[in-house]
């Protein structure tokens, strides 16, 4: 390989992961014998402490039995009757049985023992002579005792000690530990096998929706994607977040797709409308470098044919951008508004702007006594975009030759719906045309603007779900443009936008 080469490397190799059935099949397996383990060190201990009570009951069983005979036996020591001394002796062992015996008299003095019994070190308890009993554990040479003293009352007073090796109970104890680890031995690869079973069968949809996910071609979107209900609500869950996020992704695709059509679109509109324009302010300009010696009255007469065209391309430009603005806007952009605000800007805007129009206003919060409440679910600088357009056609078509415009702004409710009016004293528009103004690029005879001014209203009232028309004026002269949108609560959901947007590319008002 020569100096300066990178090597070529494919992909990193895909980690082998391990399965969720094995995981939980692994976790069963470790858990499982744990639980044996620290459930058995529980009853482990209960099992104790219930052979060590069984082992005072029997001490303590033991002891009233050989009462009797402990009395006997001292008295007989006592009197001195060395054969029932003997007798009682051999009666007291009896009934001892598996225990250890051991008994003194008042002075402390050792009468007899026999059986498991402490060594002469360990240290023996001494119960009070008014005492049941006392029952301790004492440790002598390495071993642990069970001792129950008792004392022995009557004409022959003396001490009773019955006593068993705590041992005795551990040979049961151990029974008890050995089958709880060989419960634990075997819970292992049992819980394993049944964990593992179980988990594969559980994790079934789960693994049919990921092949499912899979093989899913990204060409068919969410309509290639079915899920039946598996009853698991993580499997149905997850298929249901799938489904949204393909449903998304189609949204995005298909919007990515309109933004594309639509700057194509905008190319294309502007590079058919702009030609006119381009070549008249081209001859004008080959006029001037022709003919530096032109006469003062043409020379102005072409500076003002350059300025209109300037202007005329400004404003075509500046309308097919807000054009392109409105088919590409979503639904985050609106929000439950008062029209009013919007329109009284528009017609604060105009009044700067034109001062010899006169703009009178009626309606909810467009005077300054009324008070506004009507609610839309709107995009504000869309609704602006409506009233501005609306007030500029109506300044420059809508009055009589010779005069200053006079255009009335209304906004009232009617019918569950916020009704904006414009009403000017120019010529009118005939019934047959009424429709047609609406249409992308259409303008009048002699008219000055770009042909989208009432296309943009179109359009912004569609996005706003409302409806948009021309008719006579009220007064008899000039007209009137009516826009109707849908009132909503303060709280109400938003209404959807329009499946198409592509006023850019159509045209039309009906659509």
């Amino acid at each position: 390989m020569s100096t300066g080469e990178q090597p070529v490397t494919g992909p990193a190799p895909a980690r082998r992961s391990m399965s969720l059935a094995t995981r939980i099949a692994t976790g069963a397996a470790l858990l499982v014998p744990l639980l044996v383990l620290g459930t058995g060190a529980l009853l482990l201990g209960l099992v104790t402490h219930d052979l060590r009570s069984q082992q005072d009951t029997r001490l303590r069983d033991r002891a009233a039995a050989v009462l009797p005979a402990t009395r006997a036996l001292l008295s007989a020591t006592r009197q001195d009757r060395p054969r029932v001394e003997q007798n009682q002796r051999r009666n007291l062992l009896d009934d001892a049985l598996d225990v250890g015996i051991r008994v003194a008299d008042a002075n402390g003095d050792r009468i007899t023992e026999g059986g498991p019994v402490p060594g002469p070190a360990a240290v023996l308890p001494q119960p009070a002579p008014t005492s049941p009993g006392v029952l301790v554990t004492v440790r002598a040479q390495g071993r642990a005792w069970r001792v129950l003293a008792r004392p022995v009352t009557g004409a022959d007073p003396g001490t009773l000690w019955v006593t068993a090796p705590v041992s005795a109970t551990n040979p049961q104890v151990d029974v008890v530990r050995g089958r709880i680890l060989w419960a634990a031995v075997l819970a292992a690869p049992t819980s394993g096998l049944l964990a593992y079973a179980l988990a594969r069968r559980a994790t079934a949809p789960l693994s049919r929706l990921g092949r499912r996910a899979a093989a899913l071609d990204p060409r068919a979107g969410a309509g290639g994607f079915t899920h039946r209900r598996s009853g698991i609500r993580e499997v149905d869950e997850l298929a249901l977040a799938l489904e949204s996020a393909l449903a998304r992704y189609d949204h995005q695709v298909a919007r990515t797709g309109q933004a594309l059509e639509t700057a194509r679109s905008f190319s294309a509109a502007a590079s058919h409308e702009l030609r006119t324009p381009l070549m008249s302010l081209q001859t004008n300009l080959d006029v001037l470098g022709a003919h530096p010696d032109l006469p003062a009255a043409d020379r102005a007469e072409i500076l003002s044919d350059l300025r209109n065209d300037h202007r005329r391309l400004l404003d075509l430009l500046t309308a097919l951008r807000t054009l392109a603005r409105g088919d590409l806007v979503e639904e985050e952009a609106f929000a439950v508004i008062d029209p009013a605000e919007p329109a009284a800007a528009a017609v604060a805007e105009l009044r700067r702007r034109r001062p010899e129009v006169t703009v009178d206003t009626t309606g909810p919060g467009l005077t300054g006594a009324d008070v506004g409440g009507l609610r839309v679910h709107g995009w504000e600088a869309g609704l602006r975009i409506v009233c501005d357009n609306l007030l500029a056609n109506a300044a420059v078509h809508g009055h009589r030759p010779g005069e200053a415009a006079r255009i009335a702004l209304g906004l009232r409710r009617e019918a569950g719906q916020a009704v904006l009016t414009v009403d000017d004293d120019g010529p009118g528009i005939p019934a047959q045309d009424r429709a047609a103004v609406f249409d992308r690029f259409h303008r009048g005879r002699n008219s000055p603007g770009s042909g989208l001014g009432l296309t943009l209203v179109a359009q912004q009232v569609a996005l706003h779900r409302g409806t948009v028309m021309v008719t006579e004026s009220p007064g008899g002269t000039g007209c009137r443009v009516e826009v109707r949108l849908p009132l909503v609560g303060q709280d109400a959901p938003t209404l959807p936008l329009p499946a198409r947007r592509d006023w850019i590319r159509a045209t039309g008002a009906g659509r």
